[in-house]
């Protein structure tokens, strides 16, 4: 009795354990849940990144208090981000006043956001391994934005930009809308295209391109988000693999 019952704890513990080599190829997924505490619209769009599958959806229409989840494979690396003040032209075309992804439909089909847009980054590393998640400013700002893990593991912590960059944007950053309030501010690489707002040429290196009073706007609003290139320090988080994620706009 007891070899059966060993036998019998053997096979149901493997049938309960997950298939290593599946886990390993990515055939496991973590839900990434959206939320928007915006008092408007906001069209999340996705994009894929270091040759992972574009999700099953790259688009999508979020209402106010409005939340949608997708899966996302645990082993993926990828940007999120929202789109504002959108709507069809007369011609049908679906365009966005901030972060666009002139894709002309609500899907954005494996293009990126046009900058401004505040961005959620995400490398997942899968089982066993440790996620890399981040909120970036690097190419402006247009909605605020925040990251937070589901599995409450510990030093698994939420990094956000909560405060609307676009009420302090200096006016040579500002993008306006067609009413002309402000709905973007475009980093000063962007906007000026200088070298040492880029962190390219000469200032191509860390102690060669320090903070802005540019940069520094951003990251007195958002001292957890990437402000510039090289603002590594405060900006990247990490997590052990496998939970979920909570991204909020306007947290």
């Amino acid at each position: 009795m007891e070899v059966v019952g060993s036998l019998f704890l053997l096979t149901l513990s493997t049938l309960l354990l997950p298939d290593i080599n599946l886990i390993h190829a990515g055939a496991y997924s973590v839900s990434v849940t959206f939320k928007n505490n915006c008092p408007y619209t906001i069209w999340p769009g996705t994009l894929s990144g270091g040759g992972t599958p574009q999700l099953s959806s790259t688009g999508f229409e979020l209402a106010s208090k409005a939340s949608n989840s997708i899966d996302v494979p645990s082993t993926w690396s990828g940007r999120f981000w929202g789109r504002t003040k959108c709507s069809n032209d007369t011609n049908g075309k679906f365009i966005c006043g901030s972060g666009d992804c002139a894709s002309g439909q609500i899907s954005c089909n494996g293009a990126g956001g046009i900058p401004p847009v505040s961005l959620v980054e995400f490398t997942l590393s899968g089982f066993g391994g440790n996620d890399f998640y981040d909120v970036s400013l690097v190419d402006g700002f247009n909605v605020p934005v925040s990251i937070t893990p589901q599995k409450g593991s510990k030093g698994c912590n939420i990094t956000s930009c909560p405060n609307d960059v676009n009420k302090v944007c200096p006016q040579d950053l500002a993008l306006k809308g067609s009413d002309g309030s402000v709905i973007g501010c475009k980093s000063a690489c962007l906007a000026l295209n200088q070298p040492q707002y880029c962190c390219t040429g000469a200032f191509n290196a860390p102690d060669k391109c320090p903070p802005t009073n540019y940069s520094k706007i951003f990251k007195d609003q958002c001292p957890q988000a990437y402000s510039y290139a090289f603002d590594d320090k405060t900006s990247t988080f990490t997590c052990s693999s496998g939970g979920n994620y909570l991204v909020t706009f306007c947290p």
